[in-house]
């Protein structure tokens, strides 16, 4: 029997072993997408205890704990900080399979040194362990040698802590998310439309849209996100769709989309001229309990994976942009694996993203690497993000290096790919990071 978690977890063969501990685990972190809060790490203050900085607004824990019959008082309500720890270590000392559970002792070890198993009674020991660690945001980013960190930001967003933290060692860089201005059958447009200076028309949006996408890029910015619920295509009258839904009136979805696909495609002309990398993650069914929703807000862990058809529409669109910027295609739904791993092979600089959010886990992984594997290079992929607002989070690499590294492990072990380490170790340390810092263009 195996150990658990030690220097060798999920690493079965020799191989395996030697890819993660001689080539992957060297490797720094580039995070392309992550949900950090640029002011929290500039300001930089000492976390009080490791409640707040493992259940602060991280709904993966939030969703475990509600799954389990938690109350919600102790996730988002007005409990103790050591209450809510107790209750969580209650839920997750049972949570075998999950990957909470495995990043959570990850993260235990790499950053509290405490090689303690997450059960009840050793809840106060963890804690007492856990209290003699004052850690910043900052401090968190170095230990885990991160270079580059890509937050999620608003169009409006002034970027001032970005600007502020230019000479913090590690990058941290903007990326362009103009949702709510997409979202045009969504609670909320018109108003957001008046914040961005009253806009009425396509016209008007569009310069918006070029004012914002130059400034952004102006203070560093070089990726940009799109989170849909589906993937739009309709060649319609996006003015018209504009004009009712400025007068309050419902839209069809035939018009909807109209306004969606055109405004997805201005998008897409803006990042072709600026340089800027286009996400789009999509197949998120999200703020599924409403009474939640109106009570905590969006997310708050209350998401789960929508089943919408995809490729049809997802091959017009890149195929009307013409010369396309690069693309980083993601479903949260991992039935469209195969289909997103042929699309790349379709138009130029279009890249299969890492497997996301209900998909980060052991079996998620493999199955997004090897259906990448089979339909594409897989030696070009760009390899892991956090997905994060937790600064915790980043052993999440070490977990994809060990899984990555299984794999080839695998494969080479069965016979299936030769045992030459010039060529699988370039794979692996391409995939960890230089893959991204070639494909993003950011210099580090």
């Amino acid at each position: 029997m195996k150990k658990f978690l030690d220097e060798n977890f999920l690493l079965n063969n020799e191989v395996s072993v030697k890819l993660y501990h001689d080539y992957a685990k060297k490797m720094p972190i580039y995070d392309y997408h992550c949900h950090l809060n640029p002011k929290e790490i500039y300001e930089n203050r000492p976390y009080e205890n490791i409640t707040q900085m493992w259940l602060g607004g991280d709904h993966y824990k939030w969703r475990l704990m509600r799954q389990n019959g938690v109350d919600e008082k102790y996730i988002t309500g007005d409990s103790t900080d050591y209450e809510k720890f107790e209750k969580f270590v209650e839920c997750v000392q049972y949570a075998a399979g999950n990957p909470i559970y495995h990043w959570c002792h990850l993260e235990l070890r790499r950053y509290f040194d405490c090689y303690d198993i997450l059960c009840s009674q050793n809840t106060k020991l963890i804690w007492d362990k856990c209290e003699k660690f004052k850690y910043t945001p900052q401090q968190l980013m170095s230990m885990s040698d991160v270079k580059v960190a890509c937050t999620t930001d608003d169009p409006l967003d002034t970027l001032e802590y970005h600007v502020k933290l230019k000479d913090f060692t590690t990058k941290i860089l903007p990326t362009f998310r103009p949702d709510k201005l997409v979202n045009i059958d969504k609670a909320g447009f018109s108003e957001y439309l008046k914040k961005c200076g009253g806009l009425k028309t396509i016209t008007e949006i569009e310069a918006f849209l070029e004012d914002r996408v130059k400034f952004f890029w102006e203070n560093g910015c070089r990726i940009s996100d799109h989170g849909l619920d589906y993937v739009p295509y309709v060649v319609g009258d996006a003015q018209a769709a504009l004009t009712k839904a400025l007068k309050g009136e419902s839209l069809t979805s035939l018009e909807a989309d109209a306004y969606k696909t055109h405004i997805l495609l201005t998008c897409a002309r803006l990042y072709k001229k600026y340089g800027i990398v286009m996400q789009i993650h999509y197949g998120a069914l999200r703020n599924n309990n409403s009474v939640m929703f109106k009570k905590l807000g969006p997310d708050t862990g209350f998401d789960s994976i929508g089943d919408y058809p995809a490729a049809y529409n997802l091959s017009r669109l890149i195929d009307t942009m013409g010369d396309n910027p690069k693309i980083i295609l993601y479903s949260l739904n991992p039935n469209d694996n195969w289909a997103l791993a042929t699309m790349t092979g379709n138009f130029r600089n279009v890249m299969f993203g890492s497997a996301w959010w209900f998909n980060d886990h052991i079996d998620g992984m493999t199955d997004q690497m090897k259906a990448l594997a089979n339909l594409a290079p897989l030696n070009k992929f760009v390899g892991m993000l956090t997905d994060s607002r937790s600064f915790l989070s980043y052993p999440r690499h070490e977990y994809f290096r060990r899984i990555l590294c299984s794999i080839l492990g695998d494969w080479t072990s069965n016979g299936m790919f030769p045992e030459n380490y010039d060529i699988l170790g370039k794979i692996v340390m391409d995939i960890c990071y230089n893959n991204a810092v070639e494909f993003f263009g950011i210099e580090v």
